[in-house]
């Protein structure tokens, strides 16, 4: 598949390079340009593009950026996506660690709706609770007892499908976590955030997860 990658931490650049690995072509962009991912392009054979161009002809667009930061995207950044693209948002919201105060997000909006509403395109919620290292080193074939599961959020049955086929083909289990309204269940302070859990233990923890947000991860 064609992917395109907005943002290049940790999340953004493990998934360059897994991709990369997994035979996708893949076009990775910052907010600093692309000679400053020269690097990150040598080293897993993706293409370095302005964030313009990233998007173009996708048939999957990460977006994986501080969400305080969405806002600040170029006009259309998504214009151009193949038909029927998959637009994935890794992101969380930490008002007192990063973000400040998101004051939709405050009054009970779910981050990845917020996300979607300020791209204005239907989002996945997915990657968002499992640390970058382990994305890149615990991967497992597909049967493997214990194997990691990652919950998949969002209202488009055919992207999330897509979504999930790509998180198999990196090593893990994925859990329909349902629509993007209910993407709360998977946000920081949950039982299922960072928890590397089995498909099991995901569902468990999606519904023993409180719709309250923890004082931690409150402005």
């Amino acid at each position: 598949m064609k992917i395109g990658i907005i943002g290049a931490g940790n999340i953004g650049g493990t998934l360059t390079r897994r991709l990369t690995a997994l035979g996708h072509d893949v076009s990775v962009a910052n907010s600093r340009g692309p000679e400053t991912l020269a690097d990150l392009a040598a080293d897993t054979g993706a293409r370095a593009v302005p964030a313009e161009g990233v998007a173009r002809g996708a048939d999957v667009v990460i977006v994986t950026i501080p969400v305080k930061r969405i806002p600040d995207l170029p006009p259309g950044i998504l214009e151009g996506v193949a038909d029927g693209a998959a637009i994935i948002d890794t992101g969380n919201y930490y008002p007192r660690q990063r973000d400040g105060k998101i004051e939709s997000i405050e009054s009970g909006m779910t981050e990845s709706g917020w996300v979607a509403e300020q791209l204005g395109r239907p989002v996945i919620k997915a990657f968002n609770g499992i640390y970058a290292r382990h994305l890149l080193e615990l991967g497992q074939p597909a049967g493997t007892p214990g194997r990691i599961a990652l919950p998949v959020a969002g209202d488009d049955k055919a992207a999330k499908e897509v979504v999930m086929r790509l998180i198999d083909e990196l090593g893990f289990d994925s859990v329909d976590a349902g629509s993007l309204a209910d993407s709360w269940r998977q946000q920081p302070g949950t039982p299922v955030y960072g928890a590397d859990l089995d498909a099991e233990g995901v569902r468990s923890a999606l519904a023993e997860a409180n719709v309250e947000r923890p004082a931690e991860f409150r402005a």
